[in-house]
Parts: structure tokens; C-alpha cells; sequence
């Protein structure tokens, strides 16, 4: 077995034309490799391709060209065996609102042909916290409680991948909490997890691993702590003892005022020290009561790709 999870190479969809509308180019050539056991995070603005993406994983969009292949499985000569490697909790809430959620879970497990010996639909029922709902109607659960089941229905043929498409859009704050606590348990077991979110600082503080999206392409691929090193841009916010008369000057400094009276100094660290830009703030004569600096997040790196294409 390879150490990656999923390899793509050279992946091609095209929407054909209807009527006068011209064809939609969706993905481009995309390469991507995502290793066995991570946490990968799978982002873009909207209409980046990335929806499509996961539909091709699934098996529920038919590429154009390239190669897919799912813990070794190539999508073309196994298709079954790749299907079935690969479990996705989709964005949409699509249940049928007649099944319970254990009778939805033993559908689920049939449809992909696990044994009933091998089924394991109430520990997944405790696992998603649903067990005391074993026999409710879908249609009287909540939406957090309806999220939960689409979780466990993506779990129910022992997947090695698991994708979350969006998966915390709209829950609360203890919904969301319950995820990423199962999330990290079955990654600890060995789970490959991939992430699609709009959420960044949840990418940020859950991804070993992160490619960025856009326009059909990917514009970025890399660990999480290297992205972020992409942009080195530092603020410094200084708090000053009195009114401010000149503003600091110096090469590689972008200096400007916040409401309050605080001066904000922008530059990067790796053209300019931090001594440097206090050097030029003591030369404008201001004396300094309070001083904080502020680092690029993921947000920024995500926007710093995606605005410039």
C-alpha cells in the first residue's frame, strides 16, 4: 500500500454546453496527493472546483480525463474497491425523513453489501451521540441531530478516507465541538480525514495539510505551518504615550492610524527587524506606552491566492 491515500493526476472535468450556454471547464489538470492518515484540508472560494472534485471521489461525477486512484485502487479498473474505500458526509442534508436512524444506517450498510454479522450501526449511534434517537423518525430530528446521522451514514462501510464537506456550515457551537472530537478520534486510529470548509481558523487549527483551490486548479499545496509562512507580513500595533504629530518613516514600512489614537506598522520580517521599525518609531519622537504584534493567518494566505488570479 502506498503512502498516500488518494493520488490524482492530470484531473479533467468539463461540463458540456446546453443550448447557447458554453462549456463549463470546472477542474483543470489537477495533481494532488494526499498522504494515508492525515488531516487534509480542501479549500476554495465558491465555484473553485472543489465540490466537483469530491463528487469525482465519491463516484458521483464521471471525469473528463486523468486519473484517480483511492488507497490504491485505480477509480477506472476498481471501481468498486475505490468506492468503497471512501465515505463522504455531504453538505446537504439529504435523509429520507421515514427512516429512523438506525433503520438508515442498516440501509446505508446494505447498499454497499456489509454483512449484518459485520454491521456496527449502534456503536456508530453512540458515536455521533444518537443512541437514546435509535428509533425516532428522521423527520422529527433536529438539524444537529440530522447532521450527526450523516456522519455515521458515511461511516458505516469501514471507509479508510472520510471527507466532510462542509461539515460544521450552520451548527452550533456544541454540534461543532462533537465533530471535531469524533473527527480526531477516528484520525488517531488511522483514519484519512479531508476537509472542506469555509471556516479557515477550523482548517487552520484541524489540517496537517491544506491545498488551496481555485478556478479549477490548485494554486497552493502544502503543509499548514508552510502556508502560513508564505506571508510573512507582520503588524505591529503601537499604543502611544501621547498624541502623535509625525508618523515613523522607513524603508519597508506601511504605517497607519487605528481609531484611539494606536499606529499600525505593517512590514515583513524578513526584509525588516522588529528593532527596526521601533528604531523608527523612537526617531519620529513617540514614545511608546504599550506595543503588540499581529502575524498573517490562514485567511490571509487564502485571500493573498485567491484574489490574485
Amino acid at each position: 500500500m502506498a503512502a498516500n491515500a488518494i493520488e490524482i493526476r492530470g484531473l479533467t472535468k468539463t461540463y458540456g454546453s446546453q443550448g447557447k450556454s458554453p462549456a463549463k471547464q470546472a477542474l483543470t489538470g489537477v495533481d494532488l496527493d494526499i498522504p494515508q492518515g492525515s488531516v487534509f484540508g480542501l479549500l476554495g472560494p465558491n465555484g473553485a472546483g472543489k465540490s466537483t472534485l469530491i463528487n469525482i471521489l465519491a463516484g458521483l461525477v464521471v471525469k473528463t480525463a486523468g486519473q484517480v486512484t483511492i488507497w490504491g485502487f485505480d477509480q477506472d479498473r476498481n471501481p468498486r474497491q475505490s468506492r468503497a474505500s471512501i465515505g463522504v458526509m455531504p453538505q446537504e442534508l439529504n435523509l429520507d425523513p421515514f427512516f429512523t436512524p438506525r433503520g438508515a444506517l442498516e440501509v446505508q450498510a446494505g447498499l454497499y453489501g456489509v454483512p449484518r454479522a459485520q454491521r456496527r450501526s449502534d456503536e456508530i449511534l453512540r458515536l455521533i451521540g444518537l443512541e437514546d434517537k435509535a428509533e425516532a423518525y428522521a423527520r422529527t430530528l433536529s438539524g444537529g441531530m440530522r447532521r450527526r446521522l450523516l456522519l455515521g451514514k458515511a461511516l458505516v462501510h469501514h471507509p479508510h478516507i472520510l471527507v466532510l464537506d462542509e461539515p460544521t456550515a450552520g451548527v452550533d457551537i456544541e454540534l461543532r465541538q462533537m465533530l471535531w472530537e469524533n473527527v480526531r478520534k477516528l484520525n488517531r486510529e488511522g483514519m484519512t480525514i479531508i476537509l472542506t470548509t469555509h471556516y479557515l481558523e477550523e482548517a487552520e487549527e484541524m489540517c496537517d495539510e491544506i491545498a488551496i483551490i481555485n478556478l479549477g486548479e490548485v494554486v497552493a499545496r502544502d503543509s499548514t505551518a508552510n502556508l502560513l509562512g508564505r506571508l510573512d507580513a507582520k503588524t505591529m500595533i503601537i499604543q502611544p504615550d501621547g498624541p502623535v504629530q509625525i508618523l515613523p518613516e522607513a524603508p519597508g514600512l506601511t504605517v497607519s492610524r487605528r481609531d484611539g489614537g494606536a499606529l499600525e506598522i505593517t512590514y515583513h520580517s524578513a526584509e525588516t527587524p522588529a528593532e527596526a521599525v521601533l528604531a523608527a518609531v523612537h526617531k519620529a519622537g513617540i514614545s511608546i506606552r504599550d506595543v503588540k504584534t499581529e502575524q498573517a493567518d490562514l485567511q490571509d494566505v487564502f485571500l493573498d491566492l485567491t484574489r490574485s488570479r
